[in-house]
């Protein structure tokens, strides 16, 4: 081969090498940048599950960071690295996409520790026949969580004593609960399933429109093997709803769990509509918990919710957005963005202290063209049909039209009353 063909092709091969490392370099400047800023906002603590990687282990391949939707992990220093940990959902998409298993999903930091109940092998606590599956036990991935809650029901169907009225109360309709519920119909249990929303599948049903909700190939109890890969979370719920209509799987939506009281052999679950006594509990609920209500009159009408689902639905309306985090922050830019819409955001403090930058820019962006008003320093006192009453700073009441209310709070885990009835918990630092 000629001299110069040779010096051609070493030259092409540099070239190309040159092009892959200048764009490897500004991919890791973007993600060093990312990082930078969540830190600077704050927002450097994952709020729950999520990943950390050995960087020993860790050979850069970036096959995490294609797999996260969330755009949470990046590649720095070629080692990978969560630089979005306020995004991060536990999904574990990146841990699954490690050629070389350098990711594990964990709970907590060493500066934030997380209480995880305990959990035996067979997923009952430490309080016999209570039983725990799914996210509360530190499991929030979709297919394992309805892994779990079928291998839960086997253990449970096993259990003996007492003459109760049902053999298992389930607690909470999401992929643990639902698949526990169809464990019940096909072992012949008495079972009740509780949901304290008037819908199914737990924390899935909260996430934005179209939002993909990573899964894979699941065993359920009377449907079999599905193949699922990643799908959305309408097509998720659909499939759900499907399964339900199908088995005839029977759910009490918006019954909340109050109490759980040991009697005899079982146990009695104590609701807002009502009580059951049952051999054995099984708590599927989700760690995003009740939410956090404000306690003021009128919180109890239909107008007001917890979650900002489909912003198009208040097009025309007048919404009062309350909290002052993220989701707060996003819902009431969605809303403004809406034909139409006259949105007012309410926040105790006098500032946002951890929001990301990009949403409080583009707060400020709309409030400065009229698309919503920030209300800061401010509280809810009465909700009225078609008006809401704040409390301003000083004292100061201003009534405004109103025709919802979008209450973006966090939610409240009932720690306390799994405490009261024995159920021990650990703290969580970065371990799994």
């Amino acid at each position: 081969m000629p001299l110069s063909y040779i010096s051609v092709y070493i030259a092409l091969a540099v070239a190309v090498v040159v092009v892959h490392l200048l764009r490897r370099r500004m991919k890791e400047r973007a993600h060093e940048a990312a990082l930078k800023e969540a830190t600077e906002a704050g927002m450097a603590e994952p709020p729950s599950l999520h990943p950390i990687v050995d960087p020993v282990r860790c050979v850069g391949s970036a096959g995490c960071v294609k797999a996260c939707p969330e755009e949470a992990i990046g590649i720095i220093g070629g080692k990978a690295v969560l630089v979005n940990p306020a995004h991060c959902i536990g999904h574990g998409a990146c841990a699954a996409a490690c050629p070389v298993e350098a990711i594990k999903l964990v709970f907590g930091t060493e500066k934030r520790g997380i209480d995880i109940p305990f959990v035996a092998p067979n997923f009952e606590t430490n309080v016999e026949g209570i039983f725990i599956a799914g996210e509360l036990g530190g499991m929030g991935l979709i297919r394992k969580a309805a892994e779990q809650g079928r291998q839960a029901l086997e253990t449970i169907r096993a259990r003996k004593g007492g003459k109760p009225d049902l053999d298992v109360v389930i607690v909470g309709a999401g992929p643990a609960g639902l698949s526990a519920g169809l464990g019940a119909i096909q072992h012949k249990l008495r079972y009740k399933i509780l949901e304290q929303e008037g819908s199914l599948g737990g924390a899935i049903y909260h996430y934005p429109r179209n939002k993909i909700a990573m899964t894979a190939p699941v065993k359920l109890p009377l449907i079999g093997n599905v193949r699922m890969g990643e799908i959305s979370k309408e097509k998720l719920l659909d499939f759900w709803l499907a399964v339900v209509k199908k088995t005839g799987l029977s759910i009490a939506f918006n019954e909340k769990m109050e109490n759980i009281e040991r009697q005899d052999a079982g146990f009695v679950v104590k609701t807002n509509k009502g009580a059951y006594a049952t051999r054995s509990v099984l708590l599927a609920i989700g760690r995003r918990g009740s939410p956090r209500k404000l306690g003021v009159p009128g919180e109890e009408q239909p107008k007001v919710v917890y979650r900002l689902i489909d912003p198009e639905q208040y097009s025309s309306a007048a919404v009062l957005v309350v909290g002052g985090g993220d989701s707060a922050l996003e819902a009431a830019i969605a809303l403004a963005e809406q034909p139409g819409s006259t949105v007012a955001l309410s926040y105790r403090s006098a500032a946002f202290a951890r929001v990301k930058e990009k949403n409080r820019e583009r707060l400020a962006e709309q409030e400065k063209a009229g698309r919503l008003q920030v209300l800061l320093s401010s509280k809810v006192k009465q909700i009225e049909p078609d008006s809401v009453t704040l409390e301003l700073e000083g004292g100061e009441r201003k009534t405004m039209k109103n025709d919802a209310v979008i209450v973006c709070a966090g939610g409240e885990l009932p720690v306390p009353l799994l405490q009261k009835i024995g159920i021990m918990f650990e703290t969580k630092h970065g371990t799994e």
